[in-house]
């Protein structure tokens, strides 16, 4: 047990260990003060700053607690015991790194399944260190940890000194992860910005800040960057064979991001999937039919084929509704009355025209056909179809319009002769 242990166990058995209590207190009120009034009132406001001011406000409290503690500790270490003070500091240090990271991760990974075995398990592990520290064990396991010792190509390390590593890795990943929600958040913000811009620029924001945290992180420990290029020929096998089709599903994200041929909002057809494009990842594209299904199209199949965008360069398309009526009936009173049906319609366009033209003469009647343009594409076509071949059928019963079923004339040979 170490000393400040022993200490904590000494003080609670005196009567002066109610200063201690309430140092503790004042510190905590006055730094819920900071946190609830003061910092909250001057921060920028708007959409762009509430990831940076959510951030700030989960851990100005520890942090400022932490700070306060530390400042009694030394001023008051002369005029009485202040083993507590020293015990709430680590605690309150280790609350803001778990209240940190799981609000960055919160944020960055809201919708991963992951995210709160990795919570409860790194909350875990900061609390034991904690714990380590406080029964004075820490010291032997980083000794312990230290010496075990292994080579990796031409650099010596120790297990204590890649744990430190992945320590440096994480704090300087989480803080990239939080600039880089603040990036976003910022792009989001830009109205003259297209949403496909966005979300490639924000990231590649997030891509280049996360490796630039790599970057520094790891030599700040000690561990030679060269070192990783043994794992590189490796990775590089990786994606040769395993990580093919990943891999390239990674890329033409970002190809469909710049080049912005497929849009959120856009009406496609690739293969035998059709709808509305929700939203576009780096691995795969959502699309959305009319019976609320969706779809995870492959980037790389969006790329490498043949996409029919109905709203590419123009959200205006053209649908047709086919009829067909008897020989006996009036060809020119139909096509009145479907154009009429068609332009009846609110989502029927003006212009380009309604339009009717004869399609054929076919086995059972003469089959016509009108062909109107819509605007919204994404609303579908089979309401508004429904709704004119209902208008059609009622205008052409009360103009005696006959729509005819199919008829086949039978022939028994010999049976005039019989």
């Amino acid at each position: 047990m170490n000393s400040v242990w022993q200490g904590i166990v000494s003080d609670l058995s005196e009567p002066n260990v109610i200063w201690q209590i309430g140092v503790i207190v004042l510190v905590m009120l006055f730094a819920w003060g900071v946190e609830r009034f003061a910092l909250g009132n001057k921060l920028p406001s708007g959409r762009a700053w509430e990831i940076g001011r959510g951030g700030v406000r989960r851990v100005i409290f520890p942090l400022v607690s932490a700070l306060l503690m530390l400042l009694a500790v030394r001023m008051l270490r002369s005029e009485m015991h202040v083993n507590l003070l020293v015990l709430a500091v680590p605690l309150l240090l280790s609350m803001a790194g778990i209240r940190m990271v799981f609000y960055v991760l919160r944020h960055s990974f809201s919708s991963a399944a992951w995210l709160k075995v990795f919570e409860r398990w790194f909350a875990f592990l900061v609390w034991a260190v904690v714990a380590l520290y406080i029964a004075g064990l820490l010291p032997e396991v980083v000794s312990a940890l230290d010496s075990v010792e292994f080579q990796i190509g031409k650099q010596s390390l120790t297990l204590w000194r890649v744990l430190q590593g992945l320590a440096a890795v994480l704090v300087t990943v989480f803080g990239a992860l939080w600039l880089g929600g603040i990036v976003d958040a910022h792009l989001q913000a830009a109205v003259g910005l297209d949403r496909s811009l966005r979300e490639v620029f924000a990231r590649l924001a997030k891509a280049f800040l996360v490796l630039i945290a790599v970057l520094i992180s790891l030599p700040m420990v000690g561990i030679d960057l060269t070192t990783l290029s043994v794992f590189g020929g490796a990775l590089g096998v990786g994606l040769g064979f395993g990580l093919q089709k990943i891999a390239s599903n990674y890329v033409s994200g970002f190809i469909l991001l710049l080049d912005r041929s497929i849009r959120i909002g856009n009406m496609i057809s690739v293969g035998n999937d059709r709808g509305e494009v929700t939203r576009i990842t780096t691995r795969f594209t959502v699309l959305r039919n009319f019976s609320g299904v969706e779809s995870l199209v492959p980037n790389e199949l969006l790329v490498g084929s043949v996409v029919l965008n109905e709203s590419y360069t123009d959200r205006r398309v053209r649908r047709l509704v086919s009829v067909q009526i008897s020989y006996d009936s009036d060809v020119d009173a139909a096509m009145r009355i479907m154009i009429a049906a068609a332009q009846a319609q609110p989502r029927v366009l003006a212009d380009p025209p309604v339009t009717t033209q004869l399609v054929d003469f076919a086995d059972s009647g003469i089959k016509l056909e009108v062909g109107f343009w819509i605007a919204d594409p994404e609303e579908g076509s089979g309401v508004i179809r429904s709704d004119i071949r209902l208008a059609i059928w009622r205008e052409f019963k009360t103009a005696g319009i006959k729509i005819p079923f199919p008829q086949r004339e039978v022939r028994i040979l010999g049976a005039e002769n019989g």
